[in-house]
């Protein structure tokens, strides 16, 4: 996984965290349920990101 990629998908887990935060603060679960939603998405990126490297590791040896 490139570093670009691992930072993209850092910066969204982060933004989504900050949202999910934001809404329940304010008590806007569309907010909040948006914010879950983009730290899923960038934590499953990040588990197919890991299984490249995974899979590039052992064809590799």
């Amino acid at each position: 996984m490139g570093i670009g990629d691992k930072i993209g998908n850092k910066a969204q887990e982060a933004v989504g965290k900050i949202k999910e935060n934001t809404g329940d603060a304010t008590d806007n679960e569309s907010l909040q349920a948006e914010g879950a939603r983009e730290e899923a998405e960038a934590r499953a990126k990040q588990a197919g990101e890991h299984l490249k490297d995974a899979a590039r590791d052992i064809t590799d040896k």
